[in-house]
């Protein structure tokens, strides 16, 4: 077992408090609190060694054959903490085949991967799923077109009826496409006056009595964080979420969507791409972000957890590259067994939890976290406490 710290991000968005309670941190700001190998902010090991390293050293031992061999030499997940007390961009992550075209042209072309225009940090796709620590708000998706017309409709502003209309018009995908491409694209987006119209219309709307209160108060939010940005009214076309803690929901590739607000732990394929199209400060690249878009209307994904055994639910997502474990240990003076074989880690929510795997037994307080190699065969946590572990199926 080798035990880690997270990679720190202090994103404009980020939480003054919630990641520095758990990890022990006195940080002024944390958005994200990284658990993993990815090579732009490897985990660092409490021997020294980043967590990347370990798994280059010996990967058949830390990831096991099957893994290694489906994945390469790398932890094919990442596991976060992640506090919004601001909304997240507008924004998309790209599927496989366009993360390694796009990798591969950015590379060509010699721009940093670190670099502030870059689109693609790696080849990988980026699907994720959200657990909610505490209340979460979400936007995911596109509402069906129908629905889409109906929040627009009733505004009385100029782009409110123009958009209503197209969808009307072309009650599919293709309208959802040409409705938020009108939005979003640099030559045809609409001005700060007419995205301020519109806010003002939910605001009034909001205090009429609204038919969609949801909907109005998130362009009334959003408005001011990012004063005249056309994805303020790209709100209306998204389904909104509200995570209860303990509920999880999946984000697949290609999925338009925005944190709003609350601290989760996420695990994801193990990437950086994002692709942005507005409600941020970061480098916006909408052509790209179109590219990847899936517009088909659909409601969120949630993910309804399976029991491993009594202490321990898992969230199994529809993807190959990670499930998520969530287990209770109620101090009761019995181990439980943790599902699963092969890379794992494992973060101490709350409490104090022994781990052991390996022949070795290691002491997780609040905040600590664990990289458990798949030579370190099965682990079982005693103690009191919770812990979420991240797997390969």
């Amino acid at each position: 077992m080798h035990i880690i710290r997270p990679a720190i991000w202090d994103y404009a968005w980020g939480s003054g408090t919630e990641i520095q309670e758990i990890v022990g941190r006195d940080d002024p700001r944390i958005a994200e609190a990284w658990f993993g190998a990815h090579p732009l902010a490897p985990s660092p090991g409490l021997d020294g060694r980043p967590l990347d390293q370990v798994v280059a050293d010996d990967p058949r031992g830390t990831l096991g054959e099957g893994t290694a061999r489906r994945f390469g030499a790398m932890l094919p997940y990442l596991l976060k903490l992640i506090a919004a007390d601001g909304a997240l961009s507008l924004q998309v992550h790209p599927r496989l085949d366009a993360a390694r075209a796009g990798f591969a042209a950015e590379e060509a072309a010699g721009i940093p991967r670190d670099g502030a225009v870059r689109n693609y940090r790696d080849p990988n796709h980026k699907p994720e799923l959200v657990y909610a620590l505490t209340r979460f708000e979400a936007m995911c998706g596109f509402r069906t077109p129908r629905r889409a017309a109906e929040v627009l409709s009733g505004l009385g502003t100029a782009l409110s009826d123009e958009l209503s209309a197209t969808l009307r018009d072309e009650p599919s995908a293709t309208g959802v496409r040409d409705v938020f491409t009108r939005l979003v694209s640099a030559d045809l987006a609409p001005s700060p006056h007419e995205v301020a119209q519109v806010v003002e219309a939910c605001r009034l709307r909001l205090e009429s009595g609204s038919p969609s209160p949801r909907a109005d108060r998130t362009v009334v939010l959003l408005a001011a964080q990012f004063p005249g940005d056309p994805g303020v009214v790209t709100s209306l076309l998204l389904n909104p979420v509200t995570l209860r803690p303990g509920e999880a929901l999946f984000i697949p590739a290609g999925g338009v969507h925005s944190y709003l607000h609350g601290l989760a732990v996420e695990v994801m394929a193990s990437s950086d791409n994002v692709l942005r199209a507005g409600l941020t400060n970061k480098h916006v690249d909408v052509a790209e972000m179109l590219r990847n878009v899936d517009y088909v209307a659909a409601p969120p994904i949630r993910i309804a957890p399976e029991a491993f055994h009594q202490a321990t639910r898992v969230y199994y997502a529809p993807v190959d590259d990670f499930e998520l474990s969530v287990t209770d240990v109620p101090g009761d003076g019995l181990v439980r067994r943790l599902p699963g074989l092969g890379p794992r880690v494992v973060l101490c929510l709350d409490g104090s939890v022994v781990l052991e795997a390996g022949g070795q037994m290691v002491t997780l307080p609040r905040g600590q976290a664990v990289f458990v190699a798949d030579a370190d065969g099965p682990a079982t946590v005693g103690g009191t406490g919770t812990v979420v572990q991240a797997a390969v199926p």
